[in-house]
């Protein structure tokens, strides 16, 4: 007997990880890169993931893919959404007729006033008063790509999807039979973008707020050790900004990568007391940390590209990931179970 894979049952030799996919609006393009070579090299077993936003779609398209036809599935599944994004983002672009406010969209750039004018708008309106219907263009093209209820009976791997809680400010992690449409936009919920997602009475935000993504959950579920991060906002950006979008923009980096480097100092302490023996080795788990990002690339970005669902767009940045993913494997593969292949403590110390 065979795997959807194709390959023979027991004869699986692939290294277990879980992944941890941080959201970034349309940026997230980069992740479905990253998760495609993952895919196409085949030496990597899933066995959770942890995702907020954007990594969220991506996430619940992975799992949707894998579980009908293995990674040439996925990999299907996960093209087939992005396009599908573009080809929403086109249908609803009000300014569709007028091609010359749409700018460049090649990988790397963005000049587009129709971007930068929609950053503008969103710091002046609430989509409480432009979006006084809620239409959610997005829930559509998840809901036409994802089988939620087939996903919920039999997902191939363990499933958590972040989002903050409005009121109460803590984080809410949807997984097993709480995973649907509504948690996947709970979970990609900008507050200047989308009004408040409510599931069971409670209202939620985008879940960066909190967990970009959570690792915990990984820890206490999975039985690898090892957690390969998918880094969508730049950890370091050179120099100063000095204009109000540039500002604006890396508070919210900082903000969205905060709660990860909290999470990931914890990890690096209980490292370093399993390390000097002062913790049993049995008692807590040592986590190997991997991590794929492309600071440069994205620092390169304007902050209004995050709503560039442009499809030339999207295929840069997917190919971005797809090498980062292939020079990460190609130098780190071999750390997989045996060790972190980033040093903690000098990345987020």
């Amino acid at each position: 007997m065979t795997t959807k894979n194709g390959k023979p049952r027991g004869s699986d030799k692939r290294k277990p990880v879980a992944l941890a996919l941080q959201g970034g609006g349309m940026h997230g393009a980069f992740t479905w890169g990253v998760l495609d070579r993952l895919l196409e090299d085949g030496r990597l077993a899933i066995e959770g993931v942890s995702a907020t936003s954007a990594g969220a779609m991506n996430a619940v398209v992975l799992a949707y893919g894998l579980l009908q036809g293995g990674e040439a599935g996925a990999r299907l599944a996960l093209h087939d959404f992005w396009y599908a994004v573009a080809q929403s983002a086109e249908r609803h672009n009000p300014l569709r007729w007028t091609p010359w406010l749409k700018g460049t969209h090649s990988f790397g750039l963005d000049y587009s006033p129709m971007y930068t004018f929609a950053d503008m708008a969103l710091r002046i309106f609430s989509p409480y008063q432009f979006n006084r219907r809620n239409l959610s263009p997005l829930r559509d093209v998840l809901e036409k790509q994802v089988d939620f209820a087939a996903l919920r009976s039999q997902c191939p791997f363990h499933l958590y999807l972040c989002a903050t809680n409005v009121e109460t400010g803590k984080i809410r992690i949807f997984t097993g039979e709480d995973v649907c449409a509504e948690a996947v936009l709970a979970s990609a919920c900008v507050p200047t973008l989308f009004q408040a997602i409510t599931i069971d009475g409670q209202n939620y935000w985008d879940g960066g707020y909190m967990g970009n993504p959570a690792i915990f959950p990984l820890i206490y579920h999975c039985n690898t050790r090892d957690v390969v991060i998918v880094h969508i906002n730049p950890l370091i950006r050179p120099g100063v900004p000095i204009t109000a979008a540039d500002i604006l923009n890396r508070i919210s980096e900082i903000s969205f990568n905060s709660s990860l480097m909290r999470e990931l100092r914890t990890i690096a302490f209980v490292t370093d007391l399993i390390q000097q023996g002062k913790v049993d080795r049995n008692e807590m788990k040592e986590m190997l940390i991997h991590s794929i990002k492309s600071d440069e690339a994205m620092c390169a970005l304007s902050v209004s590209s995050k709503y560039n669902a442009d499809w030339d767009f999207l295929c840069g940045l997917r190919d971005k990931g797809r090498r980062e993913a292939e020079t990460w494997l190609t130098e780190n593969y071999r750390n997989i179970g045996e060790r972190s292949s980033i040093d903690i403590r000098k990345e987020f110390l």
